[in-house]
């Protein structure tokens, strides 16, 4: 080199190297291109030596080292400030493009699209990496090669997702493969574009969103794509496998698109076939909610009207599978769909159909005011609809009417009702039937008014405007009723009779028949009545009535008087009612009453044993009211025995009489002993006092005895002192158990026989208890002694009424001395 300080030195180097590139001595001319760029950048050849020398190397298929050369050409074309993005196809920079691209001939020539990633990861990202991106995807594009392009667009947006261009990048891929024929490639992409670039999503945080009109349209046109796309595949009855999942992305796809694009003129229509979606899914009241957004959310459209019937129909579709509390919920939300479509189109053909099914849900759900007022909206708004649907309103409104005690204007809607029913309808007989019951309704407000003269007019009104309803003869007796509340007992027989006479096989004929049993009472007439409670209680086809009546006839005979019969029909009671007890017991109980106001002691005693044993037999219908009862009948009948034994004398032979008393006594002492086990307190001690004086008595009888004869007076006397001796202990005896009722007295328990052992207390003992008898009497004494004795807690006792009086009674242990008697005390034979 003989000039190297040459100002001219960089293009004689260059001219070097562009002789021998020409002759294609590559090396050669590498060395003198390095030349040149050993030099430095202010030489007017470096930037082409840059690009000359890359070429040289890629010739030598050194594409490394190509592309390190290739991008410092383009690293200084940046540094001088040349704008890459003005670059375009027209551009007079041949030199750019030509550079772009044998970079992607030589990325290509090193591998796959991956290798664009690894060379700006080692050799420093580029700010205008987008356009070496783009070039090589289009590079493969050009060679057919649709996945490696699309492969290096996706990469870049991968690395660079907010650069301006990745969406356009996405949008590029979307294209390729549309251009390629890969359809399912193409939805894919649709969704991988639609996601990275929704309205909702990051990149919009950094760029503006009204800058980039391209790419919010085809945001728009892929989701709108993506959502037909899938609501066509899964209308497709061949995979029906994958229809859950098609549903899944075709509704994801068009809530996108309505919430991204919600002012938008196609928007209206895009809801609607979302809501078709749901529909199509039985997804039934989401559907119906869709429908009523599209329906009443946007301005008046072409769908507007549809849709609000669509919504109606879907809450149907629901309403027929919906269950339980669920059901009430569905109808409650159709009901007010149905009312505001019919509202808001009223011009819509099945807006009267709509709307009377609405009045028919709100009858059925109860809520009659709204019911009502939408059944006359239709009466009143479509007068010319079609006559079933108008009767269908009239019965809405009448149904209605009665429910909530509009009786005058159910009368009403029910004649309307049965005016537009033909005279063969099978439903005429209930129609009319349902006209007298809101006239029967009227009625009975007026019987809630005791307005009971207009009550029975009303009653009576039903056989002239429904004179073939059902509920005619009813009325008739109802009429009836109200004139018995006026004590009008002339009118109201007269009505009774004549509609017994007419309706001899109606039911409420044996209703008829106590009534008049009723009103022959009042009237005066007992015994007529007595014998209408008999036919009553004959006619009865439940025993309890039965029961009831004809005991009622007994007690009615028995007021009058009518004794035979009133004999006649307790006989019959008790014959043919022995349950309930207690009543059966009662019966019985007068009948003895009767049998002994009329002397007839044998049927008096032989029904007071059929009480005793009625109560004994009874098992676990055995009451206190039975038992209490029975004790007393029991109590009569020993009382009878005591009687006997009392009136026995003892005479000669006195060891045969001796024996006689002796063995009345036993048997008494065990009857009255018997009435113990009864535990009613009167009884018990009632028993207890006869006890005592079946002791007192014996004792009086020995010592009333009558005399043997033929004694010496010494015999006699020696005789006298044997019969004392023996009578003495049972007198102490009688003591004994007459002081048991007086310990009653602790417990509170006082009563005739209480004062009758008290009383034979102070006879045998007046120096202990005749000082009882002051002024202030066994009052003051029970107080005293209740006062100073615990009570102790026992089994039942039964009062004088049958109550039980456990509570009141005496301790155990003065119970059992009650119970437990000797019968052998002073027995010395």
């Amino acid at each position: 080199m003989e000039y190297p300080h040459s100002r001219h030195l960089d293009e004689v180097q260059f001219r070097r190297g562009e002789y021998y590139f020409v002759r294609k001595k590559f090396i050669n001319a590498e060395d003198a291109y390095s030349a040149v760029i050993t030099l430095g950048s202010n030489s007017d050849y470096y930037e082409l030596a840059l690009y000359k020398k890359g070429w040289t190397l890629y010739k030598q298929y050194f594409y490394d080292e190509a592309l390190d050369n290739f991008m410092a050409m383009l690293d200084h074309r940046k540094d001088v400030g040349f704008n890459f993005d003005e670059l375009d196809d027209d551009s007079d920079e041949h030199r750019i493009t030509d550079t772009f691209r044998v970079v992607s001939l030589s990325f290509s020539n090193m591998g796959g699209p991956e290798v664009v990633d690894d060379y700006f990861s080692q050799k420093g990202h580029r700010s205008y990496a987008d356009k070496i991106y783009r070039n090589l995807a289009e590079f493969y594009f050009s060679k057919m090669r649709y996945d490696d392009a699309a492969s290096v667009y996706g990469s870049f947006v991968s690395l660079n997702p907010y650069h301006k261009v990745a969406p356009h990048f996405g949008m590029r891929v979307v294209e390729i493969y549309g251009d390629a024929g890969f359809a399912q490639l193409v939805v894919e992409a649709k969704k991988d574009f639609a996601t990275k670039y929704a309205l909702d999503a990051d990149y919009w945080d950094r760029v503006n969103i009204d800058e980039s009109p391209e790419v919010v349209g085809f945001l728009k046109t892929n989701l709108s794509d993506l959502a037909g796309h899938y609501h066509a595949l899964y209308q497709e009855d061949v995979f029906v496998d994958e229809q859950p999942a098609n549903f899944v992305e075709a509704n994801r796809w068009y809530r996108q698109l309505l919430g991204s694009f919600p002012d938008d003129e196609e928007t209206p229509g895009i809801h609607y076939k979302l809501a078709d979606l749901l529909l199509e899914n039985e997804d039934f009241i989401e559907a119906a909610h869709e429908y009523e957004r599209t329906a009443y959310h946007y301005d008046a459209h072409d769908k507007s009207s549809a849709a609000g019937y669509a919504a109606v129909y879907a809450y149907r579709q629901e309403l027929d599978v919906a269950t339980g509390a669920r059901q009430r919920e569905v109808k409650e939300a159709t009901v007010d769909s149905s009312l505001r479509f019919a509202d808001t189109y009223p011009e819509h053909e099945e807006a009267p159909v709509v709307l009377g099914a609405a009045a028919d849900d709100l009858y059925e759900m109860k809520d009659f005011p709204r019911a009502i007022q939408s059944a006359q909206t239709l009466i009143e708004r479509y007068p010319a609809s079609d006559e079933k649907l108008r009767r269908s309103a009239w019965a809405v409104v009448a149904h209605s009417s009665i429910d909530i005690a509009e009786f005058q204007n159910a009368e009403v809607a029910y004649k309307n009702v049965l005016r537009l029913t033909s005279e063969d309808d099978e439903s005429r007989p209930a129609i009319i039937d349902s006209l007298a019951a809101s006239i029967y309704k009227q009625a009975e407000q007026a019987n809630l008014l005791e307005d009971y003269r207009a009550a029975a007019g009303h009653f009576l009104r039903i056989k002239s405007v429904a004179p073939t309803s059902t509920i005619r003869s009813s009325a008739e007796y109802d009429a009836a009723a109200a004139l018995m509340k006026l004590e009008d007992w002339a009118e109201a027989s007269d009505v009774l009779e004549e509609f017994r006479t007419s309706h001899p096989e109606h039911e409420l004929n044996s209703d008829a028949t106590k009534q008049l049993a009723f009103i022959y009472r009042k009237d005066g007439q007992t015994a007529r009545s007595a014998a209408e409670h008999e036919r009553i209680a004959a006619e009865a086809t439940d025993v309890e009535s039965g029961r009831e009546a004809l005991l009622l006839a007994a007690e009615l005979y028995d007021e009058v008087p009518v004794i035979d019969d009133a004999i006649r029909v307790y006989e019959q009671y008790v014959d043919d009612y022995p349950r309930p007890l207690d009543i059966a017991m009662e019966t019985r109980n007068r009948l003895s009453e009767i049998y002994h106001e009329q002397s007839d002691y044998q049927r008096y005693f032989d029904e007071l044993n059929e009480m005793i044993e009625e109560d004994r037999n009874a098992g676990s219908d055995r009451t206190d009211r039975s038992r209490f009862l029975a004790s007393k009948a029991a109590l009569v009948l020993v009382e009878r025995e005591y009687e006997q034994f009392a009136r026995m004398e003892l005479a000669q032979p006195f060891e045969e009489s001796l024996a006689l008393k002796q063995k009345s006594m036993d048997e008494t002492l065990a009857s009255l002993e018997g009435l113990v086990s009864y535990e009613v307190a009167d009884v018990t001690a009632a028993a207890t006092y006869y006890i005592a004086q079946v002791y007192l008595n014996f004792s009086a009888a020995l010592l009333d005895s009558e005399r043997p004869t033929g004694l010496t007076a010494a015999e006699m006397n020696s005789y006298e002192m044997v019969i004392e001796e023996e009578a003495y202990p049972f007198e102490e005896q009688a003591i004994v158990i007459h002081e048991q009722n007086f310990e009653l007295l602790a417990s509170g328990i006082y009563n005739p026989w209480v004062q009758k052992s008290l009383n034979s207390l102070a006879d045998l003992m007046p120096g202990r208890y005749a000082k009882n008898e002051s002024s202030e009497g066994f009052v003051g004494a029970v107080e005293v002694y209740a006062y100073r004795m615990p009570i102790a807690p026992a089994s039942p006792i039964v009062g004088e009424d049958g109550v039980d009086v456990s509570e009141n009674e005496a301790p155990a242990e003065a119970k059992k001395g009650r119970v437990v008697l000797s019968r052998n005390a002073g027995d010395k034979r």
